[in-house]
C-alpha cells in the first residue's frame, strides 16, 4: 500500500481516517496518499499558529534569520528525497529545469530570504519631531499553493512570512501535496511548534482558510477566478492579500531582428515545465516578413527536445500534471484546427499512459481565437502574424492579463521603447520566465495584487508602525 504523508499541526504529525491517492501523471500510478483535512483541522492549525505567534514574533531578527538558514540546510540535506517526490507527483523531469531545479530553487530562495532584512527607517529627525517607520509581523498567514511548482511556491509563501516573525498555515494543491507535506515534517526540527502548519485537503479546506477570521494575511498562487473568490471570502475579516494569478504572456519579436540567437530563449521561455508556468510566454507576435523563418526555426529546435517520464534523465520535458489540464490543452488545440490554423508540430496526444501532450506550435493563429485569448498552460504556443508594430503592442496589451511580457531583437533603443509600452508586472528583453529571489514579482490587471520576492516581498508580510516622538 502506498505511503500516507501526514499533515503537520502544532509540531505533530497527523493522519486522518480518509486519505486521497496522488498519481504520477507520467504513469497514472499511485505514488502516495495525502490526508483529507477538514474545517476542524484548519481551526486547530490556526489556533496553533495563533498561540505560537507571540513568542515567534518576539524572537530577535538574528534568531529568525538563523532559523531560515536552518530551513535551507534541512531542504538541502533531503535533496534527493524531495526531488524524487516532486518528479513523482508533478511528472516534471529530473534533468533541465525540472525537479532538481525546483528543489535547488527552494534552497536558494530560502537562503536569499534569510539574508534579507527590514531595519527601522528614519522618516524625519529635526527640532520638532523624531519619526521612525517600523516593520512588524502581521500575525497568522495563510497560504494556498498550486500544483505546477508545489515545493518552490510553498517556499515562496512560507519563508518570507516566517522570516518576518509570522506563523503560517499552508494548504497544498490536492494534486501535488506530497512534497509540501514532507517539507512540513522536515522543517519541524528547525521551528517551534505551531510556527508552520500544513493541512492538506480539497476546496473545503481552502475555503476555510480564506474565510477564517483568525488568519490575518493570505497568499494565493493560482487562477484568476479562484483569486476573485478568495478576495470575496476574505472581505469580512479584511485580510491582507497577495494574489499571484493567471498570465497569458505576450512576446513580440521586433521587425528585422536576427532570429537565430533568439530561438533557444523563446523556446524555453514558452515551454519551461511543459508550459505549466503562470509567467511563461503563451502567445508570440512575429512580423510578417520573418513569420515563416521563426516558425521553421522553432520547429527545428523543438524536434531536439525529448519528452517522457521524468525519472529518465534523458528527458527534458514531462507530462501535464493532471487530466483536467490535459483536456484543456487538447480542447484549445482542436479548436485552433477548426479555426483553420496550421499545426506545425504536435497537436495529437499519443495513445499511451500518462498525460503527455506533445510540443505543439500553431501557425496562422489570430487574436480572438481561444488558443490565443485563453491561457493554455501547457506545451502549446500560438504564433501570431503582425504587420505594424503598434498593432502588435496593442494586441499584446489587449487582454485582461498582465503578469509578464517580453520583447525580442537587437535594436536596443527600440527594445527599451517597446518594453515601456507593454502592460505587465514584469517586462523582459530577450528573455522570458526568469525569476530571482531579490527581484519583486507580481502582476497587474487581472493577474494579481501585490508582489513577492525581494525587499518588497518581505514588506508584504508586515504591518507598518510609525513611531512619532516629540523631539
Amino acid at each position: 500500500m502506498s505511503k500516507t504523508f501526514p499533515m503537520t499541526i502544532n509540531g505533530e504529525s497527523l493522519e486522518t481516517v480518509d486519505a486521497t491517492d496522488v498519481l504520477n501523471p507520467a504513469t497514472e500510478q499511485v505514488v502516495g496518499r495525502a490526508p483529507i483535512g477538514t474545517v476542524d483541522h484548519v481551526d486547530k492549525a490556526v489556533a496553533a499558529a495563533r498561540a505560537a505567534f507571540p513568542a515567534w514574533a518576539a524572537k530577535s531578527d538574528e534568531e529568525r534569520q538563523q532559523a531560515c538558514r536552518d530551513m535551507a540546510a534541512a531542504i538541502e540535506a533531503n535533496f534527493p528525497e524531495l526531488s524524487q517526490l516532486v518528479t513523482e507527483e508533478t511528472g516534471k523531469t529530473q534533468s533541465g529545469m525540472g525537479a532538481q531545479f525546483e528543489v535547488g530553487g527552494a534552497i536558494a530562495w530560502t537562503q536569499a530570504t534569510a539574508e534579507m532584512a527590514l531595519p527601522t527607517e528614519a522618516i524625519r529627525q529635526d527640532e520638532t519631531s523624531d519619526i521612525e517607520l517600523h516593520y512588524e509581523p502581521i500575525g497568522v498567514c495563510g497560504s494556498i499553493t498550486p500544483w505546477n511548482w508545489p515545493l518552490l511556491i510553498a517556499i515562496w509563501h512560507v519563508v518570507p512570512a516566517i522570516r518576518m516573525g509570522n506563523a503560517v498555515v499552508i494548504k497544498p494543491s490536492p494534486n501535488t501535496p506530497l512534497s509540501t507535506l514532507r517539507l512540513g515534517e522536515l522543517l519541524q526540527d528547525t521551528l517551534p511548534p505551531g510556527v508552520l502548519n500544513v493541512v492538506s485537503g480539497g476546496n473545503e479546506v481552502g475555503a476555510a482558510i480564506s474565510s477564517h477570521p483568525d488568519i490575518d494575511k493570505l497568499t494565493f498562487t493560482g487562477s484568476t477566478p479562484t483569486g476573485k473568490a478568495i478576495m470575496r471570502s476574505s472581505a469580512d475579516s479584511l485580510k491582507r492579500l497577495t494574489l499571484e494569478l493567471g498570465g497569458n504572456d505576450a512576446g513580440i519579436i521586433l521587425p528585422g531582428s536576427e532570429i537565430k540567437p533568439l530561438i533557444e530563449g523563446l523556446f524555453w521561455g514558452s515551454f519551461i515545465n511543459s508550459g505549466q508556468t503562470c509567467g511563461a510566454l503563451k502567445r508570440l507576435y512575429v512580423h510578417e516578413d520573418q513569420y515563416e523563418e521563426v516558425c521553421e526555426a522553432l520547429v527545428a529546435f523543438s524536434t531536439n527536445i525529448p519528452m517522457g517520464n521524468g525519472m529518465d534523465e534523458a528527458n527534458l520535458l514531462g507530462p501535464l500534471q493532471n487530466k483536467m489540464q490535459f483536456d484543456i490543452v487538447d480542447r484549445l488545440v482542436e479548436d485552433a484546427k477548426v479555426q483553420g490554423c496550421r499545426i506545425l508540430c504536435g497537436g495529437e496526444a499519443p495513445d499511451a499512459p500518462g498525460y503527455f501532450y506533445p510540443i505543439t506550435l500553431i501557425a496562422d493563429a489570430t487574436d480572438g481565437m481561444q488558443v490565443v485569448d485563453k491561457e493554455q498552460f501547457g506545451p502549446c504556443l500560438p504564433i501570431i502574424r503582425y504587420t505594424d508594430l503598434d498593432e502588435a503592442i496593442a494586441a499584446a496589451n489587449g487582454l485582461e492579463m498582465g503578469l509578464c511580457a517580453s520583447v525580442w531583437g537587437q535594436d536596443g533603443e527600440l527594445l527599451a521603447s517597446v518594453a515601456k509600452r507593454l502592460q505587465a508586472g514584469t517586462v523582459y528583453i530577450n528573455k522570458h520566465a526568469e525569476l530571482a529571489p531579490d527581484t519583486p514579482f507580481g502582476g497587474i490587471k487581472s493577474s494579481g495584487i501585490g508582489v513577492e520576492f525581494g525587499i518588497e516581498g518581505l514588506k508584504a508580510y508586515t504591518n507598518i508602525k510609525i513611531l512619532n516622538k516629540a523631539a
